[in-house]
């Protein structure tokens, strides 16, 4: 998903310009370390946080490659030398019989009959009944442990839960173009904090993070978050919205 950088709109990986504003979008390239799909103007892999700087400066410094030789001419009539194949092994000879002599065959044994099946013994006059035979012990249903995220406010030690039930997660502040599902506003310093701030994005049981075009921007463990580009979240994760580390957050998952 390509994010505008005029109008901050969601694109498809696939767009060369944006659906809302027509500004044209950045390309998208593959991380030489992970693969993911990135932006190629990213400085940072969102998926395992490669720097992509120093490739770009490495390739930069590499030596242009050697042109290659220029081929023999190719004759259609040449013979390519062919790999010589291993001699044949001559079968050994089959021992000499006399054409006269008839061979003996023995029949195979024929097959003993089966024993009849045992009928089973009547019960007796006042005898309890048999047990049973024994079946598969059933199973015990298996519980799924669901996993729930949350986010633990440093500077005030509140723990808020992501809603379970959403597959993008916005943190910002009341605004009437996105409402936001974390509400930061009645934290100390949210006056750095954007209206529309951050996204959390839920795949399966990953959780992604990105920048909506903050003005203060975000950061992972004291690193900024380019806007486009996306960071997987993992346990301890440090997450500050704006400059200073004012607002800061714990990602916390169990």
């Amino acid at each position: 998903m390509i994010v505008c950088p005029n109008c901050s709109h969601q694109n498809p990986d696939s767009a060369v310009q944006c659906e809302a504003c027509y500004t044209p979008l950045p390309a998208l390239a593959a991380c030489p370390s992970c693969g993911a799909a990135i932006q190629a103007d990213a400085s940072f892999c969102g998926q395992c946080g490669f720097d992509l700087r120093t490739v770009t400066a490495k390739e930069a410094a590499a030596p242009a490659p050697a042109p290659a030789p220029a081929s023999a001419s190719y004759d259609p009539l040449a013979v390519p030398e062919l790999t010589p194949l291993d001699p044949l092994v001559e079968p050994e000879p089959l021992p000499f019989t006399d054409p006269g002599t008839d061979l003996d065959l023995v029949p195979p044994p024929a097959p003993e009959p089966a024993a009849p099946p045992m009928a089973a013994p009547l019960p007796t006059a006042g005898a309890a009944p048999a047990p049973p035979p024994p079946g598969p012990i059933p199973s015990s249903t298996t519980q799924l442990q669901v996993t729930q995220a949350r986010l633990l406010h440093i500077q005030t030690n509140s723990l808020l839960e992501l809603p379970s039930n959403l597959t993008e997660v916005r943190i910002g502040k009341p605004n009437d173009r996105v409402p936001p599902d974390i509400d930061v506003a009645g934290f100390p310093d949210s006056e750095i904090v954007s209206r529309v701030h951050a996204a959390i994005r839920v795949e399966g049981d990953l959780y992604y993070i990105e920048d909506m075009g903050s003005s203060n921007g975000t950061y992972i463990n004291n690193m900024p978050l380019p806007v486009g580009n996306r960071h997987r979240l993992r346990a301890g994760d440090r997450i500050a919205l704006g400059k200073g580390d004012k607002v800061s957050f714990l990602f916390q998952v169990g």
